[in-house]
């Protein structure tokens, strides 16, 4: 069995090749070259066993191991090839305090010149905010999602990222969230997770 350290890895990797091909312009051979390697790999890939997360998942709420392939989620996942770079470096100290990561959106991210794509930022929020349903280690799905750009976000730059939970009624969490370059606000979230019985989180149909 390959181990997590291995898969995170070779998931940076495969970032920081996905980031460079976006922002330069290699010549034909190194295009080719590229396709025969990532042909070629793909198909060893292919041939290895199948990555189950969903019984990854369903053993994490059987044993109160909530974060069990946690690290392969879409959007901040280390072990995530197509993630985003981001730390998140304090959350689990208790309701009410905030969730805080460190967030880098590199070339491949990018929308408009210099700026971050509005629907990464987005989706960068949505992951975060997912760091206060962990505090509270009671599982949810987002029911609403809103997002205000204040400025641009850029790319190539760092980003911090603050969320905390506001209130809740009966199903209903209601948090927030900012993030900042150079100290200024740049963009403001407000969400709404909806609270569901461990048992159906874990719920999904064998997509094999």
């Amino acid at each position: 069995m390959p181990t997590e350290a291995a898969r995170s890895t070779a998931a940076a990797s495969l970032r920081d090749l996905a980031h460079s091909f976006a922002a330069h312009e290699p010549d034909d051979d190194v295009l080719a070259e590229i396709t025969r390697v990532a042909a070629a790999l793909t198909s060893r890939v292919d041939d290895a066993p199948a990555r189950d997360r969903l019984k990854l998942m369903r053993r994490g709420v059987e044993e109160s191991l909530m974060g069990l392939g946690f690290e392969d989620r879409a959007v901040g996942g280390g072990s995530n090839p197509t993630a985003v770079d981001l730390e998140v470096r304090q959350w689990g100290a208790g309701e009410g305090d905030d969730v805080v990561a460190d967030l880098m959106l590199r070339r491949a991210f990018e929308g408009a010149p210099g700026r971050a794509h509005g629907g990464i930022v987005a989706a960068a929020f949505d992951d975060v905010t997912g760091f206060v349903i962990a505090q509270l280690r009671e599982p949810a799905f987002t029911g609403e999602l809103t997002v205000r750009y204040l400025a641009p976000v850029p790319v190539d730059q760092p980003i911090e990222l603050r969320t905390r939970l506001d209130g809740r009624e009966r199903r209903k969490l209601f948090i927030s969230g900012e993030a900042r370059s150079d100290g200024e606000v740049i963009a403001t979230c407000r969400a709404i997770y909806i609270t569901v019985d461990p048992s159906v989180f874990a719920q999904a149909p064998d997509p094999r």
